[in-house]
């Protein structure tokens, strides 16, 4: 009897696929565990990638090696690239590499998270157990699963092993990645994203918020004429309940919230558009427009991407600590009156100072999509999280075999300069280079 050996999955005719200027593109989908350390558990995912080959290629996808690319977040997907003709993705192919662009676990059209798609579980302890794996730990799995399926036909073990690029919270990921499965990484580079290595987020806010205050006064510097108008529109927030168009509603703090913004390439400026917007409404309409509101609903990702909040803590915990809501801890025990929003509590021309990437308890009643998964939220919260760095393996790291480097900025407003920098000298081989000429995105 003649025995059909198993079909390679690049050998998969009903992968659809299509030409992008520079490049061929495969629309890849994996079926991997939800819990890697039960893979014979019929409780599965599924996992999208999309797979770049340089145009001119297409006859070496069995030999080039591989880039993976980890999106920042937690609980982004990768955006559609329009071409492979300029950026990074053209500097990967002039290097020699196909590349594999991850729709991370939860996220895009790899099982994403919402509260539609928990509908099935019976109940939100049932929920908040599921979404523990959701975490770094689990998407670095579904890397290494993809990768061995990917290359099970290399047989000298080197051409096997992946190289990875992460943009801040995938920046994260590679470094647990080099924690779990050293042995399978060729090259590593992480732009804005090299984490604290710390168990719990508190030591993380308590740096982070005085860099929002720093923020916040190169932004009044900049446009002075907003203090008065950031009073203005707290104040009407204050008196009014303003619907969103989606269902949610536009509080004081969650208008705050904007001052996530300022981590960003031309933030500022954003900021302050929005900020005239409102402005020119109140002076029209004394309320807020459509145009105006569906404008600010569009500038916050919470309501689309809900691990974004309810995960947001847990990638600062392991060792078995909890978030319990660290960022809402700190600010009210340590920078309360910094932070102070309530117009009677606030001297004459104080300015309000924005928030930035912070997640607060008060979202999941403020965002429409959040609400039905408040009370998860609130168990992840208390959920005592596992390991997700190994010290003495990155300390151990084969420099040798494998190439390791990274950006840190200067003035990131997202990831902590002096914390990456510390994490950084424990990584062997780790190259660090710090600048002030980028903004974290």
């Amino acid at each position: 009897m003649q025995i059909r050996s198993e079909q390679h999955p690049l050998d998969d005719p009903t992968v659809e696929s299509y030409v992008i200027p520079g490049a061929k593109v495969f629309d890849r989908y994996f079926t991997v565990p939800l819990d890697h350390d039960q893979p014979n558990s019929h409780s599965t995912i599924q996992i999208f990638v999309r797979h770049l080959v340089p145009i001119t290629k297409q006859d070496q996808q069995k030999t080039l090696p591989f880039l993976i690319y980890l999106q920042g977040g937690p609980g982004f997907e990768v955006t559609m690239p329009s071409n492979a003709t300029s950026g990074w993705i053209k500097v990967a192919f002039d290097q020699g590499y196909q590349v594999l662009l991850l729709d991370q676990r939860g996220t895009g059209l790899s099982s994403a998270i919402s509260a539609l798609s928990l509908a099935h579980l019976d109940s939100d302890q049932a929920k908040a157990e599921y979404l523990t794996h959701f975490r770094a730990d689990s998407i670095v799995k579904d890397c290494e699963w993809i990768r061995k399926t990917l290359t099970k036909d290399r047989l000298v073990s080197h051409e096997s092993r992946i190289s990875l690029l992460g943009q801040s919270f995938g920046g994260f990921s590679i470094v647990t990645y080099l924690s779990l499965f050293p042995e399978s990484i060729h090259k590593a580079y992480i732009t804005g994203g090299v984490p604290p290595l710390v168990d719990h987020p508190d030591p993380v806010y308590r740096a982070l918020y005085p860099r929002m205050l720093k923020k916040n006064k190169l932004y009044y510097q900049k446009f002075p004429q907003d203090v008065a108008h950031v009073r203005q529109i707290v104040s009407h927030l204050s008196s009014n309940t303003v619907p969103l168009p989606n269902g949610g509603v536009l509080t004081p703090r969650r208008f705050l919230q904007l001052g996530l913004m300022f981590g960003m390439s031309g933030g500022y400026d954003s900021l302050h558009e929005t900020v005239t917007l409102c402005v020119n409404d109140l002076k029209l309409h004394k309320s807020l427009t459509y145009r105006t509101l569906n404008h600010i609903q569009h500038s916050q990702s919470f309501d689309t991407n809900v691990l974004y909040c309810i995960l947001h803590e847990a990638i600062y915990c392991q060792n078995h600590q909890a978030s319990r809501w660290a960022a809402d801890r700190v600010l009210n025990d340590e920078f309360a009156e910094e932070f102070e929003w309530r117009i009677d509590k606030l001297r004459d021309n104080q300015p309000i100072h924005f928030t930035g990437e912070t997640v607060y308890p008060f979202m999941l009643e403020d965002y429409a999509e959040l609400r039905p998964l408040a009370n998860v939220a609130h168990l992840l919260a208390e959920h005592p999280w596992s390991q997700l760095y190994d010290v003495s393996v990155l300390n151990g790291l084969d420099t040798a075999s494998m190439e390791l480097a990274g950006v840190s900025y200067f003035d990131d407003m997202y990831v902590d300069r002096d914390l990456s920098e510390r994490t950084a000298q424990e990584i062997t081989g780790f190259k660090q280079w710090f600048t002030n000429e980028y903004a974290h995105k």
